[in-house]
């Protein structure tokens, strides 16, 4: 259910609004905005909400549309947290995938700590056996 007052958009998010929404969540000293509207550009699916006119939430899923689908960039401004966005973007998200993914698509995501019993809410969880990894370019270099 969405609260009174926000209104949920299925779209990806313009780069100047994306830019502004990391940045209010402390994401600007881990992302590379300079290829953010290629990212962007390229997304499988994008939800925003909106308090007013102004975007507040955000949330999209990338990969190839066949077999591998991420959620990124659950972003829900600090003013605006603890009111069921979040809820509402993942919401909209699955909706999505269930609609799109096909039988024994892996649909991942990176959670925050402290963030996982959100997720599990959802689906999402650990596997025994599997370990979630990855890696940052620097330099040239996998980090």
């Amino acid at each position: 259910m969405i609260p009174e007052g926000y209104t949920v958009v299925e779209k990806v998010p313009q780069l100047d609004t994306y830019v502004r929404l990391c940045t209010a969540v402390g994401w600007e000293v881990v992302m590379n905005f300079n290829a953010a509207e290629q990212s962007l550009q390229k997304s499988l699916f994008g939800v925003t909400v909106l308090h007013g006119n102004e975007v507040v939430g955000m949330g999209r899923i990338v990969g190839d549309g066949a077999i591998y689908f991420y959620i990124q960039d659950i972003v829900v401004t600090p003013e605006h947290q603890n009111k069921g966005l979040g809820k509402v973007i993942l919401e909209s998200i699955t909706a999505y995938l269930r609609e799109y993914a096909p039988e024994k698509a892996f649909v991942g995501l990176f959670s925050s700590q402290g963030k996982e019993s959100f997720y599990r809410q959802f689906g999402f969880n650990q596997h025994e056996g599997m370990t979630g990894m990855f890696g940052v370019m620097h330099d040239g270099e996998i980090w």
